[in-house]
């Protein structure tokens, strides 16, 4: 594992863009794109990475023409029956956080199951952040301990950083280290919000269906190099919330 790499999260941006450069259609695109996923999640393992992170479709990304998110959809249960396998096999753990009510019944299905599937694996940790949106996890999160407050069940002194942590859809994920977004644009586009408060960012200009393994190295050596400070003196140790296996 590099050096205090823990956890990295990918914004994989950028199949579009590729696609159209490529002049093929979009969804061409981001098959491409589960073609890196699929590449780069390997090679995370490879670098026994333990949490890898990605954005696979924002909670905003429903705005997009009906034909292409139809076709996300297919994709995302394609993937999910048929190259999860491989990456299970691999002994990958499969998580997907976000909402799951708009998806439809098989694909609901179909991520239950592969969660199931491959709950005992002990390698890397794969979460697909699918109809997530930072803001609204945080929304959502803060009303849950309203609601307790109001019902008794919790005190306002009881509120701190742990308990709103454990609210939120990533609560079994520790925080992250690394940022990796592609496709050249430099903001994180309401991703893990809370989660990302001391990441270090790295933005590669390659369009996500071109991203690979060595760019990936880039990243991470670059990472390496940096001295991370928490808000503190340089010589500070940041003791990061790893996650108990019980509720991972």
């Amino acid at each position: 594992m590099p050096k205090n790499l823990h956890h990295l999260a990918i914004i994989m941006d950028g199949n579009r863009r590729w696609a159209h450069a490529h002049g093929f259609e979009v969804l061409k695109g981001h098959h491409q794109g589960a073609d890196t996923l699929e590449a780069i999640s390997r090679a995370a393992l490879d670098q026994k990475i333990e949490w890898l992170t990605v954005f696979a479709f924002s909670s905003e990304n429903w705005r997009r023409p009906a034909a292409e998110v139809n076709g996300l959809m297919v994709l995302m249960k394609r993937f999910i029956l048929t190259r999860s396998k491989e990456l299970i096999d691999n002994n990958i753990r499969l998580r997907i956080i976000g909402r799951r009510d708009r998806f439809s019944d098989d694909l609901r299905d179909a991520i239950i199951d592969v969660e199931k599937s491959s709950a005992m694996n002990t390698g890397l940790n794969l979460t697909f952040a699918l109809d997530y949106g930072g803001r609204q996890d945080l929304t959502a999160a803060a009303a849950q301990i309203a609601y307790e407050v109001e019902s008794g069940l919790l005190k306002a002194n009881q509120v701190n950083d742990d308990l709103l942590k454990s609210r939120l859809s990533t609560r079994v994920l520790p925080p992250v280290d690394l940022l990796i977004r592609t496709g050249g644009e430099q903001r994180i586009s309401n991703f893990l919000l809370w989660d990302l408060s001391y990441a270090e960012l790295h933005f590669s200009d390659r369009y996500w269906p071109e991203f690979t393994a060595q760019d990936l190295a880039v990243a991470i050596s670059d990472y390496t190099k940096r001295e991370r400070r928490f808000g503190g003196d340089s010589g500070e140790i940041h003791q990061l919330h790893m996650v108990k296996s019980d509720l991972a």
